[in-house]
This record gives structure tokens, C-alpha cells and sequence, in this order.
């Protein structure tokens, strides 16, 4: 699969570069750098931040993009020969593509690499795939899928953690029971149902499934049956209108009180907060199995940390990326967005974490199963997709055959 798709977008990232140079430029009041985020949810921590560094760095500019569609847009934008000099993407599909394609920067014998935990390094290697060597990126903030609940709820209506599936199933019957919407759901952006997706998915067809499914040895119609009857199960428990809320309303309508939990990721803790400041909130990982021993935290590279290798300014922006990794600095970055750290002698003190602060202590975790799907699969859609039409099996079968889709092109 790796080499597939490397070809091809190799050859044409590498055709462009070869015409003209990238988007850096100097000017009178001296570099500029561009910085190009995915995370809509970091643009004001990001401010802040190059604010800062600006102040130290005055004869170095940030011009900072964050556009809609980011990843999209990255990569129109390369085929362009346009690529931003300082990239803060996801550890997920899009960037092995990128570092396969040998665009980025090769990290590897910068100091840098031994301040991250080696854990994330291997996760963003098994990105990249053995055919391609080195370190293309820097891990900075990590993620953890969870169920997000309202703790004032919870004490009114008598519950109590989960720990199990049936326990979860249980909890969730008896708050419907009350009137209450058990489950907020804003499926309208099909992004938001890959977090109750990836946690089945990881806890139930295992975090080997894509190098299994590349192999010949497991399909979707094999492995992922239980995965999608839990989906169904799960939105059983949601609202009127599924279908028809967006992320950002969703945020708003779980802090105005309108539902007990709501299954999203640490980044959306924020937004929350921000809507409702004096919300009390705890997260847990759902329990995926009955048997809580079995049940796994799925958290992955959220932001990593990477540049252009063919900047015009490439100190520049090396020192850009070294005030981030500073230890003052990437504590303030996870404290404002609610984030885990990838960097070792960092971490997320904060209480409403407590329910998940077990399983990075014990390294019950496992990574995001879509990060290793095909890039360009659509694995998002054709979830949405399947929750509206509620056809197992034909949704198995189109998950495989996109898959295999995009291997063989």
C-alpha cells in the first residue's frame, strides 16, 4: 500500500519543488514564517504563543493559518508548490503520506527527539511505514477519546462510572428513563462519530487491524460485525435530531445541560467551558467489553510538530519549533487546551482528567484505528453514512472495497 500511494505523490511534490521555492519570504521588517494548523479549537492558544515568541524573536514573523478543511487544503496546497514553512497537523494518515512523499524536515539527529516519550515516536513510525527511515515530525500534544459527563447530572440521577458495556448500557437506559437525553450526538459534522468509531473499534477489532487488513488476513466484514451493532446501539441513545447538529452547536447544547454525556475527545473541554464556565465535568474511557481489564483508553498523536524542508529560512524556523518544545511553553499549550503531552516531564494535572489519569499511569492505552486507514478513504462519510441507512452489511462491504480502493490506485 505504502508504495502505491508514495509514488505518485512523491513525484508530483517533488516535480513541484524542483520549479520554485516555498512560502517563506523576507521582507524589510525582516523573516516570515507561515504556521499552518488543522486544530480550530488552538487558534487563540497559538496567538498567545506567537505573540510570545515574536517578542523574543523580532526579527522573525509568524503569519498563522488555520483554514476550515486543513487537511484538504495542505495538501492542494503542496501540489501547488505552496507548502507552509511550519506545519502543526495530526499524527494520522495525511502525515505518513506527507513523510513518505519526503517533503518534511528529518528530524532525526535533532536534540529534540530525545525530549519526546519514545511511545509516540513509534506511533508516528508505524505512520510512515519500515520502507521510509526517519523522524518526520515532532510529537507534541496528545489526545484521548472519551465519554464527557456531567458530573451535577449524575449525582442528581444516582450514577456511577461504568466500567463494563452492559454497565454503560445500563446507565444510559436509566437516564433515558428520567426524560433526559442520555447521549448528545453531532453527527451532522461526520467526523465527530470516528471518536465512539475508534474507541469500538480499537477495544474490539484490536489496534493491529490495518496491518492485518493490508496482509490479506481480516476485513471489516470479519472483524468489525460487533463494532457497528454497538454504533446503532449507541445513537439509540441520542436525540431528536442526530443527524442534524454540528460540533461546535453540540458544545453549546452539552453545556446549557441538554444532555448527561457526550462522546467527544479532551480538545472539546474547552468549548465546553467556554459556554459554560461553571459546568462541573468528568470524562471516562467507554467501556467497550465486559470485561473492564479489556477496556483501552484510545489516545494518539493530536498535534505534531513539523516544517517544510525546503524553507528558505529553515533556522528560522527550527528556533520557532524549539521555543514550542521548551518545557514552560508546552505546559502552557496543554493547560489551555485541556491536551496530554507528548514530551517527557510534562503533564495534565487538571481534576476533570481523573478519570482517565489511570490509564496513561498504566499504559492502558491504544491509538486511533483511522489514523492507519488509507488516506483519502472517507472512512467519516461512509460511518455517517451507515448511521442514517442502518444497512450492516452493505456498509462492511463498502468499507472494504474503499479501502482497497485507494490501496490500488
Amino acid at each position: 500500500m505504502f508504495k502505491k500511494i508514495t509514488t505518485g505523490f512523491a513525484t508530483m511534490a517533488l516535480g513541484t519543488f524542483i520549479l520554485t521555492g516555498c512560502s517563506s519570504s523576507d521582507s524589510s521588517d525582516g523573516v516570515k514564517l507561515e504556521l499552518f494548523s488543522n486544530k480550530s479549537e488552538s487558534i487563540d492558544t497559538y496567538k498567545e504563543l506567537i505573540k510570545e515568541f515574536e517578542a523574543e524573536n523580532p526579527d522573525i514573523k509568524i503569519e498563522f493559518n488555520s483554514p476550515p478543511e486543513a487537511e484538504t487544503v495542505l495538501k492542494t496546497r503542496l501540489t501547488k508548490n505552496d507548502l507552509p514553512d511550519l506545519m502543526s497537523i495530526a499524527g494520522n494518515a495525511t502525515y505518513g503520506e506527507l513523510a513518505r512523499a519526503e517533503v518534511l524536515n528529518d528530524f532525526t539527529d535533532s536534540e529534540l527527539v530525545k525530549t519526546v516519550q519514545p511511545s509516540y515516536i513509534d506511533m508516528i513510525h508505524r505512520l510512515v511505514g519500515s520502507e521510509v527511515e526517519g523522524i518526520y515530525g515532532l510529537p507534541y500534544a496528545t489526545n484521548a477519546n472519551s465519554v464527557i459527563y456531567n458530573k451535577q447530572k449524575f449525582a442528581e440521577l444516582g450514577l456511577e462510572v461504568p466500567t463494563t458495556w452492559d454497565e454503560f448500557i445500563a446507565l444510559l437506559e436509566k437516564v433515558k428513563a428520567t426524560g433526559e437525553t442520555p447521549i448528545y450526538f453531532t453527527l451532522k459534522d461526520a467526523w465527530t462519530g470516528m471518536i465512539s468509531w475508534n474507541s469500538l473499534g480499537a477495544n474490539i477489532a484490536g489496534e493491529d487491524f490495518a496491518e492485518k487488513k493490508n496482509a490479506g488476513e481480516t476485513s471489516f466484514v470479519k472483524s468489525y460485525d460487533e463494532v457497528a451493532d454497538k454504533m446503532l446501539k449507541l445513537i439509540s441513545y441520542g436525540h431528536k435530531d442526530n443527524m442534524g447538529v454540528a460540533y461546535g452547536d453540540g458544545n453549546n447544547a452539552f453545556a446549557k445541560g441538554e444532555a448527561v454525556l457526550y462522546i467527544q475527545g479532551n480538545w472539546a473541554i474547552p468549548e465546553i467551558l467556554k459556554a459554560n464556565p461553571d459546568i462541573e465535568l468528568g470524562v471516562f474511557p467507554m467501556p467497550v467489553n465486559n470485561d473492564p481489564d479489556q477496556n483501552k483508553l484510545v489516545s494518539g498523536v493530536d498535534v505534531l510538530l513539523t516544517m517544510n524542508k525546503e524553507t528558505k529560512h529553515k533556522d528560522e524556523a527550527m528556533k520557532f519549533i524549539e521555543f514550542m518544545m521548551k518545557e514552560e511553553i508546552s505546559q502552557k499549550y496543554i493547560n489551555e487546551q485541556k491536551a496530554f503531552s507528548a514530551i517527557a516531564n510534562i503533564y495534565q494535572e487538571d481534576p476533570v482528567f481523573e478519570g482517565i489519569k489511570g490509564n496513561f499511569e498504566s499504559g492502558t492505552i491504544t491509538s486511533f484505528p483511522d489514523h492507519y486507514y488509507p488516506a483519502g478513504m472517507g472512512a467519516e462519510n461512509l460511518v455517517q453514512e451507515f448511521l442514517i441507512k442502518q444497512d450492516k452489511a452493505v456498509f462492511l462491504k463498502k468499507m472494504d472495497k474503499e479501502w482497497e480502493k485507494v490501496e490500488n490506485r
